[in-house]
């Protein structure tokens, strides 16, 4: 049997992807090595676009169900200088200041429940055939499309599977990016990390002067900008954390309950379920595509488990290469549609490693040169509350990845793509459309097609069933959501917008454009 697409890689972004073309109606096979998920408490942190995700699947509520913690338990956390028994700390706002701009909130689980839930919902779907246990040995491709390789990770199996495209989701080290010769850059900050799991009830009541937060930051000015970062599993006793160490350290060569205890600023009784390492740095690669191979998630871009930045950036990577396999395996979307997969997300991940990871790590390193609480103790106390603190919600406020530069938008000349922004109500090309509700009571998320939707908003005559006879035409899937522009349709401050298959807006005005034709071909990469 010949698939549509074969995805390397059966973690999150793997999954998701079969996912998302699974319910698309394309055929797809999903190779992955390992028959569970890693049991590693990473990626707990779902941004609202995410979850958005989740609820357009079908499965927003198995997600919630998953959660550890209770569903009103803050997600957000405190940071603190020195240690956890500091009177220099502060609580950064919380993520759900941004709540409003997305129609899902946010939520926080252990990776691997995020990842059974995936799984769960692909067992569903009968175009998606999931071999775990299995790994790539060889990849070729030409012009008719993909052969890959795949032998059984702990048998004699070999097999060849073929297919149309192929997507390497196949991780940091990733065996696809290698085969078709992409290359990658970066920084390396040449420091080793530790990642502890363990279990206390006592830290718990050494960190009751707080208020409830899942997350506990400590930093120093001897760290180099780097964290030591507690973060709960459950509000038991589940703990992970994260911590420079020596380059030379080893399980067995260092103190790691001596550590822990260091970091909290008191004494508390640790059961080790795991100790690891992982290096910091961060990687891009230069492209995301090589004739009919993708690459997507930490394939495609790697960093330190920092802001939950890896996998909601790989869950939108499959989101937006998902409906775009799909369109042109259905012969809608032209081969520009494809190209326009990395057009976008590359611009966006640079962003997010330069400036939100990279860049966070030098402003507290910049913080510490010139506030030193051992000199003037009172100005690093004043500047740890005004500047240091007072530049978390800016951050959160401004992280609002868009397209505005990509090919297939009717943005504005010269405009760029990035991870920089503004949350706004305001319906922007090139950015997500924000929620408000519909005369008929539902959100207008409710109301979005799977394919292209208008949105008409007390529009000119005639400008509905103009696109609606252009997208006929040209076989372009089309929904229209006719309403009158009042209440808080009034924010999107346009009467016409057209919105993606992934909820991003494509072109809006007030008036139909001269050639709607051509507008749709544009958007659709023909």
């Amino acid at each position: 049997m010949k698939y549509q697409v074969v995805i390397v890689g059966g973690g999150p972004v793997g999954v998701a992807l079969a996912v998302d073309l699974g319910l698309r109606g394309i055929s797809c096979a999903l190779i992955e090595r390992h028959l569970t998920p890693q049991q590693i408490p990473k990626g707990q942190n779902l941004m609202q676009r995410s979850v958005e995700h989740f609820w357009r699947w079908g499965i927003v509520d198995e997600l919630r169900a998953a959660r550890a913690m209770p569903p009103d338990y803050p997600m957000n956390g405190i940071i603190a200088y020195g240690d956890l028994t500091t009177d220099d700390w502060y609580a950064p706002p919380l993520r759900e200041i941004v709540n409003s701009y997305y129609f899902q909130d946010n939520e926080r689980l252990p990776q691997y429940r995020t990842e059974a839930v995936l799984r769960a919902k692909m067992a569903t779907l009968p175009t998606v055939d999931a071999r775990f246990g299995w790994s790539m040995t060889g990849l070729e491709q030409d012009s008719d499309g993909v052969r890959v390789s795949i032998g059984e990770v702990d048998g004699p199996g070999r097999d060849v599977v073929e297919a149309d495209y192929a997507v390497g989701c196949d991780g940091s080290h990733s065996a696809v990016r290698d085969r078709i010769g992409i290359p990658r850059s970066g920084a390396d900050f040449d420091q080793l990390m530790v990642l502890a799991v363990f279990r206390s009830r006592d830290l718990n009541e050494g960190l009751k002067r707080f208020p409830e937060r899942s997350t506990y930051r400590v930093m120093h000015k001897d760290l180099g900008g780097y964290w030591q970062f507690f973060g709960r599993i459950d509000v038991e006793e589940g703990w992970f954390f994260h911590a420079p160490v020596p380059k030379d350290t080893t399980r067995d060569n260092y103190d790691f309950h001596g550590l822990l205890q260091r970091v909290a600023g008191f004494e508390f009784a640790v059961d080790f379920d795991y100790v690891g390492f992982w290096d910091l740095r961060i990687d891009v690669a230069e492209q995301y595509r090589v004739g009919r191979v993708f690459i997507a998630g930490d394939a495609a871009h790697s960093h330190p488990p920092y802001g939950g930045y890896g996998l909601n950036n790989g869950l939108e990577d499959a989101v937006n290469l998902g409906w775009k396999l799909a369109a042109v395996l259905k012969g809608w979307g032209g081969d520009g549609l494809l190209d326009s997969y990395g057009a976008e997300r590359h611009p966006v991940f640079r962003d997010t490693a330069t400036d939100f990871i990279a860049g966070r790590i030098e402003a507290d390193r910049d913080f510490f040169a010139r506030y030193d609480p051992d000199t003037d103790a009172a100005e690093f106390s004043r500047a740890w509350q005004e500047d240091h603190a007072g530049m978390s919600a800016p951050r959160v406020l401004g992280y609002e990845p868009h397209y505005e530069g990509s090919p297939i938008v009717a943005g504005a000349p010269g405009a760029t793509s990035g991870a920089h922004g503004k949350h706004s109500f305001e319906a922007r090309t090139g950015h997500h459309l924000p929620p408000q509700e519909l005369s008929s009571g539902c959100n207008v998320f409710e109301a979005l097609g799977e394919g292209f939707t208008l949105l008409a908003f007390d529009a000119p005559a005639g400008a509905a069933a103009a696109f609606e006879t252009a997208a006929r035409e040209l076989n372009v899937p089309f929904a229209t959501v006719c309403d009158t522009g009042a209440g808080g349709r009034a924010e999107y401050g346009a009467r016409l917008i057209l919105v993606r298959p992934d909820q991003y807006i494509a072109w809006c005005g007030n008036d139909a454009p001269r050639d709607i034709a051509a507008l749709l071909l544009g958007v659709t990469g023909r």
